[in-house]
């Protein structure tokens, strides 16, 4: 059964931390680029961050780059999402998603596997 989980989010003050994780039941996991989207109350979803399959070149939208940090492990199959220095307009819902190509894509069409997000709320 291909499928994405997520998992770590919450509650968090201004300024704090979350490490996002995402589980992958995926065939050949390390021949896709990996990705986290997200969608605040409202608005469009959002790319935040991807990962070649080597984990070697990654992605970020301006808004998260520098506070953001996307990782995978091939060997476990998962994928994370460090989040520091988060602001309260980082509050959405967060989306793991899978794409079984060698480019990285910023487009969500592109991306034909998705987890059921996990909720980031950012307090002020």
């Amino acid at each position: 059964q291909v499928q994405l989980v997520e998992s770590g989010g919450g509650l968090v003050q201004a300024g704090g931390s979350l490490r996002l994780t995402c589980a992958a039941s995926i065939r050949n996991f390390r021949s896709y680029t990996m990705a986290w989207f997200r969608q605040a109350p409202g608005k469009e979803r959002e790319f935040v961050a991807a990962a070649h399959w080597s984990g070697a070149t990654t992605h970020y939208a301006d808004a998260v780059r520098g506070r953001f940090t996307i990782s995978r492990d091939n060997v476990e199959n998962m994928v994370y999402l460090q989040m520091n220095s988060l602001f309260p307009e980082d509050t959405a819902v967060y989306y793991c998603a899978a794409d079984q190509s060698s480019y990285i894509h910023v487009e969500d069409r592109m991306y034909d596997i998705w987890g059921q997000g996990t909720q980031v709320t950012v307090s002020s």
